[in-house]
């Protein structure tokens, strides 16, 4: 297995505001990122500052797109453009068909969140995390709202020891 500070191959589907920040956040650790997208505009939100980071024109939930933008090899797949359904389904086909050993998605429907986490899908809803948040910081709930984040930072501590 590869040491934790060796590139990886990270293939990011959606190059949105969250897209893009993910790609120059991977980019500026040397990561290997592939970001596609099915406007050329989009790549527009990219850092023009010469990091690694290659762009692909397509519909991430075609198997001949991730192919091309070489899912095959990559670490990580990440699908976070506004589509819940084409959210899961690249995740799907990145997951069982290309087996990226890391898969997440962004699914807005909380229903459909627990549906897919139950199939095996990971995934973020942005609205429950946001409603949390706000009900949390409306509330005087600080230590709570502290708490959830230091464990997902805990969280990913830990997956990261387990890869060394």
């Amino acid at each position: 297995m590869a040491a934790p500070d060796s590139p990886k191959r990270i293939c990011i589907m959606g190059c949105g505001r969250v897209g893009a920040q993910l790609a120059q956040q991977f980019a500026e650790q040397h990561h290997d990122v592939r970001v596609i997208d099915m406007q050329n505009d989009a790549f527009r939100r990219l850092p023009d500052d010469g990091k690694q980071m290659r762009t692909f024109l397509g519909d991430g939930t075609d198997p001949s797109v991730l192919e091309n933008a070489g899912v095959a090899e990559a670490a990580m797949f990440i699908a976070v453009t506004n589509g819940d359904n084409r959210n899961i389904m690249a995740a799907q086909v990145a997951q069982h068909l290309f087996h990226v050993p890391q898969v997440i998605c962004r699914i807005y429907d909380p229903k459909r969140h627990e549906i897919y986490k139950g199939l095996g899908i990971h995934s973020i809803c942005p609205t429950l995390i946001g409603a949390d948040a706000i009900y949390f910081d409306l509330m005087g709930s600080h230590l709570v709202l502290d708490a959830a984040i230091d464990g997902i930072v805990e969280h990913q501590h830990s997956i990261e020891e387990q890869r060394q």
